[in-house]
């Protein structure tokens, strides 16, 4: 049997590669094939993360001291993961007002 302590271990590791890769997605996006090849890496980290909390919920493992916190962690994972494979390609999906294109039109 495997220790919690490693499979903590293992799902810190896990989210932290995601979160720094997830940080510098944008100068991955310069490539389209470099975004594409991160993007993947980034969505099977998060669903081995998600896998890794499952398997130290039911090892009876602790989080951060939480043995709570892997199971909501882990559906986080999840959602992240999904919207880490969304290529919106610089499109506006808020359709909020723009800071520059109101200062454009200030000028106009």
């Amino acid at each position: 049997m495997v220790d919690p302590v490693v499979i903590e271990h293992l799902a810190e590791a896990l989210c932290g590669v995601s979160a720094v890769l997830f940080t510098f997605i944008a100068t991955f996006s310069r490539s389209e094939k470099a975004e594409l090849v991160v993007q993947n890496i980034i969505f099977t980290t998060l669903i081995l993360a998600a896998v890794v909390m499952w398997w130290l919920y039911l090892s009876e493992g602790t989080l951060w001291g939480s043995n709570y916190l892997p199971l909501p962690l882990s559906v986080v994972c999840i959602v992240l993961a999904i919207s880490a494979r969304m290529n919106i390609k610089g499109e506006n999906v808020s359709f909020g007002a723009n800071p520059h294109s109101i200062r454009r039109r200030e000028e106009e």
